[in-house]
Formats: structure tokens, C-alpha cells, sequence
């Protein structure tokens, strides 16, 4: 069995386990986004992944450590974020372990507003603020045809969604996979890559609550996508500190 760079077992034989962390207070709260997502944002994305193959777990920000208690972040592989309205209330005591899991190789997919989310400004360095505004049109390019979390895509993918603009305060992203373009003119930095210690970041702009976008087949496509490219792999474990010479 291989290890991965935090000790946890990898089975490559197997499609990656996936961990779904949502919010979950908007879909209990307001009855819009309740008739959207009945059960929360994240059964719509759950479903859409198992439907794909992959096991998947869902956690929510009131269930005791936020749903993620050690033995559920152990036996995660790429963990799914979905935040908004309660970014602080979130520990930053399950912040620093997910921040470990993923310097250790654990994938990390960011959606929407889990931008301001407390776990990507930390892995960022950076604010993450945006310009916004509900309701617009929403062009998604692919501006990487070639890459993996493009694959079975077309040219874009048109949506009815909130807009961001930039700038985008993160850091430049080691590859940029999609770009949006909204009907007020604004574009946006849509699908950025990034590597953290051993572990894969991908955030991926689409998600407002108000808007069905989870629900769209491409958008589901992906996330399927994405979650495969930021699945850990095996390789060279660092050795780190003070090392005798070798000869």
C-alpha cells in the first residue's frame, strides 16, 4: 500500500475518497436557495460524484469539529469546500489540520465564496477580495483546452450566475484553466491551479446559491474532473532537516 506524504494509505486501484464540506446555512434559511438545493448544496455535488464512481462523505459546518474530525479527514483524498456567510465560524483549529492534510498531499477543491474562506486565504497568503454583483450571464471559457480538468468540455460553458471581477487578489496561479467573461464586461480568473507542499488547490468560481449552476452537467463535469487531477499520487518522500552525507 502506498503512502501518501502525510502517512495516509493510497490505494491507486481505487477512485479517490472525496470529503464534501458545506456551509449548509443558506438552503435552511432561505427559501429560494431552499427549492434550488432541497438538501443542501452539497447532496447535489455528492450525488453527481458518486454518480461518477467516487466514494463520498458530506460534512457541514454544525456538526461537531465542522464534520471533519480526524478519522474523516484520514480517510480523505480530496476534500470539496463550499463557504459563504460563515467563513469565522469556522476553528481555526480544523483550519491549521486541513491546512497539514494538505501540505501533506491531501487535494483540495475550492468552490464560489469558499474564496474568502479562512482555509484558502491561508494556503493564498493573500486577501482573495473580488468585485461583485448578482445576476449576470456568465461565459466560462476554457482557456486550457489540453488540460485534464478540461476534458470532455467545449469551448465554454454559459451560465446564469453572481458575477466576480477582477482583480482577483491571490497569487499568480501555476496554471489557469478557465476564464469568465459576464455580461456587464467584466472577466474573471475562473479555474486556477495551484500546488501547496505536496498537495493539488484547484478553485473553481461557479456556485452562487441563489443560481443552479450544481446542477449543470458540465459544471459537474468539472468538479469530477478536477477532483481526479488533485487526488494524491505517490512519489519521493522529502526528507527534511539535518541530514549526515551520504558518502
Amino acid at each position: 500500500m502506498e503512502k501518501t506524504g502525510d502517512g495516509r494509505d493510497l490505494d491507486l486501484a481505487e477512485e479517490p475518497r472525496v470529503t464534501i464540506w458545506n456551509e449548509y446555512r443558506h438552503e435552511k434559511s432561505d427559501e429560494q436557495v431552499a427549492k434550488i438545493y432541497p438538501e443542501g448544496i452539497h447532496a447535489v455535488l455528492a450525488a453527481a460524484l458518486t454518480e461518477a464512481g467516487f466514494e463520498v462523505h458530506a460534512a457541514t459546518l454544525d456538526e461537531p469539529e465542522h464534520g471533519l474530525p480526524d478519522e474523516v479527514l484520514d480517510a480523505t483524498d480530496v476534500l470539496l469546500w463550499w463557504g459563504h456567510m460563515a467563513h469565522d465560524e469556522v476553528s481555526d483549529e480544523t483550519v491549521e489540520k486541513v491546512h497539514q492534510r494538505v501540505l501533506g498531499g491531501m487535494g483540495l477543491i475550492v468552490l464560489h465564496s469558499g474564496h474568502f474562506s479562512k482555509i484558502f486565504k491561508k494556503l493564498m497568503g493573500t486577501t482573495c477580495d473580488l468585485k461583485w454583483r448578482h445576476d449576470d450571464t456568465e461565459r466560462l471559457w476554457v482557456v486550457a483546452p489540453g488540460h485534464p480538468i478540461a476534458e470532455g468540455l467545449g469551448e465554454y460553458i454559459e451560465l446564469e450566475e453572481e458575477m466576480y471581477g477582477e482583480a482577483f487578489d491571490v497569487p499568480q496561479p501555476d496554471e489557469l484553466v478557465f476564464m469568465s467573461w459576464f455580461g456587464g464586461g467584466e472577466v474573471f480568473r475562473s479555474g486556477l491551479c495551484y500546488r501547496r507542499g505536496q498537495g493539488r488547490i484547484f478553485y473553481f468560481r461557479p456556485g452562487h446559491e441563489e443560481n443552479y449552476s450544481y446542477h449543470n452537467q458540465d459544471v459537474q463535469r468539472v468538479i469530477q474532473n478536477a477532483v481526479r487531477w488533485a487526488a494524491p499520487t505517490p512519489g519521493a518522500m522529502p526528507v527534511y532537516g539535518h541530514s549526515e552525507p551520504i558518502d
